[in-house]
């Protein structure tokens, strides 16, 4: 088990050590856990039920409600990856390396929801369930991304040579993330621009409101995974580590065997 003083205990890195952040994480599961599942039952509720249909779209607009909360969290998700990247990059913590593993199969998860509802609502709205403008293609290119984050991180049998791979291919990723945002601006594509930015937003309160529920709820259950997910990987990495043994849910299944 790692030694800590007191005077050390609340250090910056203090949460950086595995062993400290993995009962942090299991508390918090819970918690981020419940206000995903309230805000996401809220949000729907006033985007599907209270909010008042678009003028030009009528209710087939309401499937924004988790087209844009998807697209958000897909781009946002490759950025703090990115940065856990940079993180371990410079500092080698050990936990900076497993966030990012953590986060990548939630952010591919975000980055194929925005693709289909997006396809869903091009059809009735375009005409067609897909088209090669800058917007769909960069987004598709940022799912590949994550397929590709995925694939190489688990390819590699030695752990530190697979966390280094990673890293750099979350860096290099990351370039995509302003193409997919700045994309409606940059070219004149078929995709619609923001409805929300810094200078405001052009929906009526209530479908913003209920937007802006289910993209908290997004982000809760975004962070709820991801904790989860980083749990598992701490076990599977420092299964070796007395700490790790001494967990009771460890513990209690080595006596059973």
């Amino acid at each position: 088990m790692d030694k800590q003083t007191p005077s050390s205990r609340w250090h910056l890195f203090h949460f950086a050590a595995p062993s400290t952040f993995y009962p942090l994480a299991g508390k918090a599961i819970p918690w981020f856990t419940g206000l995903a599942a309230l805000l996401a039952l809220i949000g729907l509720w006033l985007g599907m039920a209270v909010a008042p249909g678009d003028a030009q779209q009528g209710e087939g607009y309401r499937i924004i409600f988790l087209h844009v909360p998807t697209s958000w969290m897909a781009m946002f998700i490759y950025i703090v990856m990115a940065f856990w990247s940079v993180i371990h990059i410079v500092w080698k913590t050990r936990l900076s390396a497993l966030m990012a593993q953590a986060l990548a199969p939630t952010g591919a998860w975000m980055a194929l929801m925005s693709l289909v509802t997006g396809a869903l609502w091009g059809k009735p709205m375009w005409g067609t369930w897909w088209v090669w403008d800058a917007r769909l293609t960069s987004m598709l290119l940022l799912f590949f991304l994550y397929l590709g984050f995925i694939a190489l991180t688990r390819s590699i049998d030695d752990p530190e040579r697979s966390d280094q791979a990673g890293s750099i291919l979350a860096l290099v990723g990351v370039f995509n993330v302003p193409v997919i945002y700045f994309s409606v601006y940059w070219w004149n594509t078929l995709h619609q621009g923001a409805s929300v930015s810094t200078k405001g937003s052009s929906m009526a309160a209530m479908m913003l409101l209920a937007m802006l529920l289910m993209s908290l709820a997004a982000w809760m259950y975004s962070i709820a995974t991801c904790l989860r997910r980083v749990r598992l990987l701490i076990l599977q990495r420092e299964s070796t580590n007395r700490w790790v043994q001494e967990l009771p849910e460890i513990a209690n299944t080595i006596k059973a065997e």
